[in-house]
């Protein structure tokens, strides 16, 4: 991409990818100019209606232009509300006079008209830098073969997710009378062995050659407290890892974990378990996840009424729940209690759709596969925290189902990266499997 020159004028073409992902992004361009194809305000007509979050976002962005509007024309430049902001207008698709989409990719699909909709905008706007901005690899691919610049959306974006916060630090040749204290006290105050290394909700290894303790420092209290392996509802964490995630399920000074880590590291059965050990501190457990259709279908194309057509996206849920079960035989009053709290809804596993608009007072929200949501839904789940009540997201920012999503931009990346050090987060990532060998195996060399 050629470098921007100083006072450079510029217009940013927005496809519909990136208003689905981020109904505000209009207002994200600082004092540059947003050109809306005509064809986007077609496509989100089609999205405006339904219970998703892509529907939302379609809806208040159509709000937004609205209230923008005004009165007057949209083929005019319109001032964006805010010091410092640029205008937007909505372009038609005209006839290009050098290049057509339609015509070069021989297919009269929307993607198509908003490339010839750019076209058009350079041909007119010569005096200005138009860019396309989009979510859709394919289509920036194509805008590039046409010669239109094209750019991902980016705010939000996490450039370098190699130094994202691991929640957990390996600390060698520490003091033998230092981790005598954390054993025998519990705790120590003397925090100089800490160095650099000191940050809010952090785990630490310490390690004096043979001799180690798990650790963890309490910002409320400025010590380092010793961290034990302990039995959550039958389930026993299996590693160091393990051990610090059921610590912040179960520290009821930390309202918002995170827990990152690939596929047999025990995520959704460890904040499953952790949740039920605190069942009566909270009024209700719920644990849903967001639903990735397969092949990018819609669910309406499965068979069945709506329990039918979500149950197999809940089913590795439910395959958590069961095996926290299988731990009790079903005569143990803590099987029974499971069965109960089934029964009476203070257990539940949902869609994460079905949430939506609730307040979370007195619950413990558990979102399993946080890596398909974007920055602003895991904002808006947040924010719907009440008085008592705790969320723990889990996921693999390396496992992605959505298409316009990646390890850079999804929701799970933004909220271990901009909540770090603040006193009501901890984050945790698992490294190790603990599902079986094989899983292990796959892992590693596939």
């Amino acid at each position: 991409m050629p470098k921007a020159k100083k006072n450079e004028k510029k217009i940013f073409v927005l496809d519909t990818s990136v208003i689905l992902h981020d109904h505000n992004s209009i207002n994200n361009f600082e004092e540059h100019n947003v050109a809306i194809p005509i064809t986007v305000l077609e496509e989100l007509d089609n999205f405006k209606r339904g219970n998703d979050t892509k529907n939302f976002e379609a809806r208040e962005f159509i709000r937004i232009l609205d209230k923008l509007s005004g009165t007057v024309t949209l083929n005019d430049w319109i001032p964006l509300e805010g010091r410092g902001k640029g205008k937007f207008k909505i372009i038609m698709q005209r006839d290009v006079v050098d290049k057509d989409a339609e015509r070069i990719f021989r297919d009269h699909k929307a993607d198509h008209r908003i490339l010839n909709a750019a076209l058009s905008l350079v041909e007119k706007e010569s005096g200005s830098r138009v860019i396309l901005v989009t979510k859709d690899i394919n289509l920036r691919l194509k805008a590039k073969a046409l010669e239109i610049e094209a750019q991902d959306y980016e705010t939000g974006i996490i450039k370098d997710i190699t130094s994202l916060n691991t929640g957990i630090c390996n600390l060698e040749n520490i003091e033998s009378e230092v981790i005598r204290k954390i054993f025998t006290d519990g705790f120590t105050d003397n925090l100089d062995f800490l160095g650099n290394s000191k940050k809010t909700n952090h785990f630490y290894i310490l390690k004096n050659g043979k001799t180690s303790a798990l650790a963890f420092y309490n910002p409320i209290k400025d010590v380092v407290e010793r961290v034990e392996k302990t039995y959550t509802y039958g389930i026993k964490p299996k590693n160091a890892e393990q051990t610090f995630a059921l610590h912040a399920i179960l520290n009821p000074e930390i309202r918002l974990v995170s827990l990152q880590g690939v596929a047999g590291t025990g995520k959704t059965l460890l904040a499953l378990a952790g949740s039920i050990e605190q069942r009566k501190r909270y009024k209700q457990i719920i644990l849903a996840r967001p639903i990735v259709p397969l092949s990018n279908k819609d669910i309406g194309y499965l068979p069945g009424d709506v329990h039918e057509k979500i149950n197999p996206y809940m089913e590795p849920l439910w395959d958590n729940l069961k095996f926290i079960k299988n731990q009790f035989s079903e005569n143990e009053r803590r099987h029974k209690q499971l069965i109960e709290m089934e029964q009476e809804e203070k257990l539940v596993i949902t869609p994460l759709a079905f949430i939506r608009g609730r307040s979370l007072s007195d619950i413990i929200f558990i979102v399993d596969e946080a890596q398909n949501l974007t920055p602003h839904e895991v904002k808006t789940i947040i924010t719907r925290a009440g008085e008592n009540s705790k969320i723990i997201f889990t996921g693999d920012i390396h496992q992605i189902d959505t298409p316009y999503l990646d390890e850079h931009s999804n929701g799970l990346s933004y909220l271990i990266d901009r909540l770090n050090g603040q006193k009501l987060f901890a984050h945790i990532k698992l490294e190790k499997g603990e599902r079986s060998e094989l899983a292990n195996l796959a892992n590693d060399l596939l």
